[in-house]
Formats: C-alpha cells, sequence, structure tokens
C-alpha cells in the first residue's frame, strides 16, 4: 500500500461528480493514493474523508446523502458518489467511478435503530440495521475487492464497535449486526490471506457525534443527549478518524486486526463513569 505523509495539495479543485468519464480514473488526481469511505456524509466518515484527504489521499465520499458528500467533495478535493450500500445498483455504481484500482477501502455506513427489548424490538429495525451494516459492508467489499488487488497492497477497514465484541440490554438488533460485521472481517481476513490486502477492523466505543444517537431514537434529541449526560469527554468523530489513518498507514507487512477505541471514561459497553 502506497503510505502517504504529506498534506494534500491545498486548494485543489473539486473534480468531477459521478456522472463524468474524467472521474472515473485511478489511481486519483495527480497520482494520489484513491479511498472509498462510504457514510461519508456526517460522523465518523466525513471526519475519516478529512483525515484521508489530509494526508495525501484522493476520497470517493460515498452515502445516501447527495447535498453533503458533494458538499464535502468540494472542500476537500475528491468525489461525490450519492450511494446507498444495501442498493446492489448504487454499490455498481460506486464501482464504476472507482475504476480498477483502489488503494484503501473504509466500509463505514451503519447505525443503531431503537433501544427496545428483544421480545418488543421492531423487525423493521432489525432489517435496516442488518441492511446496512452487514449486506451493505458485504456488497462494497465484494464490488470493489478487484481494485484493492490490483493496487498490489489494498486495506479494507470496516468501523466496527464494542457492540460486536459484547452485548447490552436493549441491543440485540445492533449487537447481532455489528458481531456480523466482527465475523465477516474475520472471514475474509482468512479467504484472503493470499491475496495483497489487509483486513482490519475500528471498534469504537461511545463516540459523541451530531446523528448516531438521534438516529437511534428516531430523532428524539432529549433523548438522544440523554446517552452522554454527566460523561466528561466522550469519542469524537475525530478520535476514530485518526485511528483509521493511522491503521491504513502502517507499513504493508503490518496488519492491525482488530483497534477497539474507547474514551477512558468507559470501561466497559455497560460501564460508563458519569460525574453528577
Amino acid at each position: 500500500m502506497t503510505n502517504p505523509t504529506s498534506p494534500a495539495t491545498p486548494g485543489s479543485a473539486a473534480l468531477p461528480g459521478s456522472d463524468s468519464a474524467t472521474a472515473r480514473t485511478s489511481p486519483g488526481a495527480a497520482g494520489r493514493p484513491l479511498a472509498v469511505v462510504t457514510g461519508a456524509s456526517s460522523g465518523i466518515g466525513a471526519a475519516t474523508a478529512r483525515q484521508l484527504a489530509a494526508v495525501g489521499y484522493e476520497v470517493v465520499c460515498a452515502a445516501r446523502r447527495s447535498d453533503r458528500v458533494e458538499a464535502l467533495a468540494a472542500e476537500i478535493g475528491g468525489r461525490a458518489v450519492t450511494c446507498d450500500v444495501s442498493d446492489a445498483a448504487d454499490v455498481a455504481r460506486l464501482a464504476d467511478v472507482v475504476g480498477d484500482r483502489l488503494d484503501v477501502l473504509v466500509n463505514n455506513a451503519g447505525g443503531a435503530l431503537g433501544l427496545a427489548p428483544a421480545a418488543q424490538t421492531d423487525v423493521a429495525d432489525w432489517r435496516g440495521m442488518f441492511e446496512s451494516n452487514v449486506v451493505g459492508t458485504l456488497q462494497v467489499t465484494q464490488a470493489l475487492l478487484p481494485a484493492l488487488v490490483a493496487s498490489g497492497a489494498g486495506t479494507i477497514v470496516n468501523v466496527g464497535s464494542i457492540a460486536g465484541r459484547t452485548v447490552y440490554e436493549g441491543g440485540s438488533g445492533y449487537t447481532a449486526a455489528k458481531h456480523a460485521v466482527a465475523v465477516l472481517t474475520e472471514t475474509l481476513r482468512l479467504e484472503l490471506v493470499d491475496q495483497p490486502v489487509r483486513v482490519t477492523e475500528v471498534a469504537p466505543g461511545m463516540v459523541r457525534t451530531e446523528e448516531f444517537s438521534l438516529t437511534r431514537f428516531g430523532g428524539d434529541q432529549e433523548r438522544a443527549d440523554k446517552v452522554y449526560e454527566g460523561v466528561k469527554e466522550p469519542l469524537v468523530a475525530e478520535d476514530v478518524a485518526e485511528a483509521v489513518v493511522w491503521m491504513v498507514q502502517r507499513p504493508a507487512h503490518v496488519n492491525i486486526d482488530l483497534l477497539v477505541i474507547k474514551p477512558r471514561a468507559q470501561a466497559a459497553a455497560h460501564k460508563v463513569h458519569r460525574e453528577s
């Protein structure tokens, strides 16, 4: 894998969108290594796209909300692709935009829906979480794997969660989905051991972003705020993004199988120090 260490050229112009033929070349503009970040419209995805661009990558920013990814791509000199990772046609279009060579794939799209006990949980929420977190990760990986192999040293970073290593009451659907992401990651690593592709996972704990808990609770801001109430310093999106950049910048023979990152105030998913 190319390990860029110098920042991207300041003021670089935004590249054409996904409908432009000139946007279909890879590696990226001016010979920069190419990265794809899914779920790039906010939170960890947006922070990761910015930090990868800052260390020299051209970034394909993929998410469902066109306006947001277009603004982000313009900001960092990348490309925007409107993409629902659970939609096979969208994923195929993403692969077409990427082209035949890719250095880094960050599978970040996903999220949590609801916090009801398993006996009362909405099955539609489970389907939504599995489609975005698991099926989406699988589809994007399948579509972009040939380009990662063609790079000669590709890296896949799956954004999991500590919920993929433990369980908590009310979290059955999300923990099941993130356990599936963890198992998918480990299986891919076994199956691709003879290929020039590293398969890694970053598993964050409590991260305060503008949308994760708000989405989980259907837009209930008061309930979302209570998740972080009394926690002096939860992680923020930039903390996780820095970890991702560190992982992909290791020498090509070094594989960070799993990086668990939590705030100091969180000992486990269910054990958080809250100040009164």
